[in-house]
């Protein structure tokens, strides 16, 4: 009896805090997405919060533990692009920040896209590397989409439709409709819009105003605001052909936290089809990055270590060959000991010169 009494006051004490006065942050996050502030007391929205919080405050727990790292950028890259910073969270329901996320019906990485989708955005998707796989790309192409797709209906929460069952779809359950308001779309009893739209723009909702619930403050999980406000990711240019492993060691990073946020390069290796490529590396690894790989590059750049032969004609003199070569006259002799003070017509030299010097001279040749 005791027992059932205790169940009795926990549920009376549960049904008293309304949804607003869980999450406070919900007109933050309606008005955002262009919601009308009264949805908060649409009767299915009040069930399908009181059947999943939990759920989906594990959910956002389990994204932020996958990829809470990318957040910073993703919210830095979508303020600047003059976009919500809370469509982090449309990322979050797609995926669960999982980068390699694969859908029965084929849609890959963070964002999702299907295959013709990552291409009309500009991602390529081919047997060398899937740019849907590299976030920042990723988000790049998802807020050209998302541009687009406000351009087409107008309001943010009519986008996401839009990016979840598509714009064709959209258009007919809107003018089946005859409104585009949240309310009337998700009605469930009309069909407007299919259930798997109807359920993703409640689910983007409710991670929203559990993730803002904690951004503004009006949550106590602490794990959570550190993994919110962790290392951000910037991008940096590598030559083809490079290891991550190799990378990794270089900047003192464990090879599969960069792995992680570089799954766009298939078997950890950049294409070797491209003369640059584009990775991503934490923040704080910068100075490591500039001051170890770049600065190795760099001197291996300048390093004369490759050589070429020439052949002295007629009049020709040091400084011309030294000048040809991009030398000094002090390299050039000290690689042609046997000179004596005198150019010899017909006379062999060796030349050492940089590989950018090598190939230029070989790809003449070829030509």
């Amino acid at each position: 009896m005791k027992k059932f009494l205790l169940l009795l006051l926990f549920t009376i004490s549960s049904l008293a805090v309304t949804v607003e006065d869980k999450y406070p942050s919900y007109s933050y996050v309606f008005d955002e997405f262009d919601v009308d502030a009264d949805y908060i007391y649409n009767d299915q929205f009040i069930a399908f919060i009181k059947r999943n919080h939990n759920r989906y405050q594990n959910f956002y727990k389990h994204s932020l533990s996958r990829g809470g790292y990318l957040i910073p950028t993703f919210k830095s890259m979508l303020i600047q692009d003059d976009l919500s910073d809370l469509f982090v969270y449309l990322a979050m329901v797609e995926s669960g920040f999982q980068i390699d996320a694969l859908s029965s019906k084929k849609a890959t990485g963070i964002w999702q896209f299907m295959q013709a989708t990552a291409k009309q955005y500009k991602l390529d998707v081919n047997s060398q590397f899937d740019e849907r796989l590299d976030p920042i790309l990723a988000t790049s192409a998802a807020m050209r989409y998302l541009h687009k797709l406000y351009g087409d209906f107008g309001k943010w929460y009519l986008a996401m439709m839009a990016y979840n069952c598509g714009e064709g779809r959209l258009q007919k359950a809107i003018d089946r409709a005859g409104s585009d308001e949240l309310a009337v779309l998700m009605n469930p009893s009309a069909g407007y819009i299919p259930k798997e739209t109807r359920l993703y723009i409640q689910k983007i909702l409710l991670v929203s105003m559990i993730g803002e619930n904690v951004t503004l403050g009006f949550g106590e999980i602490e794990e959570e605001l550190t993994q919110l406000y962790g290392t951000e990711v910037v991008q940096v240019e590598v030559e083809a052909g490079e290891n991550l492993e190799h990378i990794a060691k270089m900047i003192k990073l464990e090879s599969k936290e960069l792995l992680k946020i570089n799954h766009h390069f298939k078997n950890g290796t950049v294409p070797v089809s491209l003369p640059k490529y584009t990775m991503n590396i934490p923040a704080d690894k910068v100075v490591d990055f500039y001051a170890s790989y770049l600065l190795k590059k760099e001197l291996e750049r300048n390093a004369k270590n490759h050589f070429l032969s020439h052949i002295v004609v007629e009049g020709e003199s040091l400084t011309q060959i030294a000048s040809r070569y991009d030398l000094t006259l002090n390299e050039l002799i000290a690689s042609n000991s046997r000179y004596k003070g005198k150019l010899l017509e017909g006379e062999l030299w060796v030349i050492p010169v940089t590989k950018e010097v090598f190939d230029s001279f070989i790809k003449k040749d070829i030509e």
